[in-house]
């Protein structure tokens, strides 16, 4: 039997990058390897069936189990960050703190509850009380005018949540700059912060800090990916569920070993000074396998995850983790 010709897209991590260079392969798979310039081309992609397997972010995921869709995941998670730093206010609101963050105009962008937002959200709602309903929220492209909101996927919210569009033309990171909303949750920073406007600032300056904190009291390193597929495709070709969360585990280990073999040299294939004492520093505070795929290794991130999801009023039921994943792979 020969093996599938699969379409498989993820962006370029680290974590992926020993796929796309060839010295990591899916064992039994003729993969063509495919990316884009930005990440929801290739959640697109797969929601359009123009991909058999790729990245797909955990909201648009559930959304897609939600209406129906027969995707199926991987315990596969490519693309983790900590969210206490994607939260920008406007400096002349007088916002100081979390707590200051009740009645005001917060934009998101592309739609509410992306991956990114529903972290943010949740970690600001157990720790700071904070409540999405009491703040009007305004839906938009971050640097680029979005004319519509994204269109392979669906867009729940609850009534409670009073939700418009960026005017025509518009673009989140100039409304935030010209102090037309309050706040921004943004899984990127914006290009004029970046560029020096002394009208944005984070809401958490120390977020390096808190983020720490929260490891350390949660155990979470926040996934916003994962990997799917439709159900049909595994059900077709017994063990490539396998034989492909292999491959990107082997991918993402390969990343990992080549910054522990690197300690010797102090990181020198990066271009970050100080490199080597970041490395040093996280190794106190992580465990060997900082960046776990599997079940068992991302249950209490994905059950709080899921928590978040139900709590936001995303998701109509709260579903559990492993109905989340092919059944192969249940074990992991």
């Amino acid at each position: 039997m020969s093996a599938p010709h699969l379409d498989i897209a993820t962006f370029r991590y680290d974590t992926t990058r020993a796929l796309f260079d060839g010295t990591v392969a899916f064992d039994d798979v003729d993969a063509a390897l495919h990316t884009a310039a930005t990440i929801p081309e290739i959640f697109a992609g797969l929601a359009s069936g123009r991909f058999d397997v790729a990245e797909f972010g955990l909201t648009y995921y559930l959304r897609a189990l939600d209406a129906g869709s027969d995707l199926i995941a991987i315990p596969v998670f490519p693309n983790r960050v900590f969210r206490h730093s994607c939260v920008f206010v406007n400096t002349a609101k007088g916002i100081t703190g979390p707590e200051d963050l009740v009645g005001r105009t917060i934009g998101e962008f592309g739609m509410y509850g992306q991956d990114s937002g529903v972290w943010a959200k949740g970690i600001l709602s157990d720790d700071y009380g904070f409540a999405p309903e009491k703040n009007q929220w305004v839906l938009g492209g971050l640097e680029t005018p979005l004319s519509a909101p994204f269109e392979f996927t669906t867009h729940p919210h609850p009534d409670n949540v009073e939700i418009s569009f960026a005017p025509p033309g518009r673009t989140l990171a100039d409304m935030l700059d010209r102090g037309e909303i309050d706040v921004l949750f943004s899984a990127n920073a914006p290009m004029n912060y970046l560029a020096g406007s002394p009208n944005i600032a984070p809401l958490f300056p120390d977020h390096e800090a808190r983020e720490r904190d929260w490891y350390r009291r949660t155990g979470i390193f926040p996934m916003m990916h994962t990997v799917a597929a439709p159900r049909e495709l595994f059900t077709a070709n017994p063990g490539l569920a396998q034989r492909l969360y292999q491959g990107f585990l082997s991918a993402k280990d390969t990343a990992a070993e080549r910054y522990r073999t690197m300690r010797r040299l102090y990181q020198v294939t990066t271009m970050v000074p100080w490199m080597n004492g970041l490395f040093e520093g996280n190794r106190e505070l992580f465990p060997e396998d900082w960046f776990p795929y599997g079940i068992d290794a991302n249950r209490t991130a994905l059950q709080t995850y899921l928590r978040y999801s139900y709590e936001q009023g995303l998701s109509p039921a709260l579903r559990t983790v492993d109905e989340l994943f092919v059944e192969e792979l249940r074990n992991t």
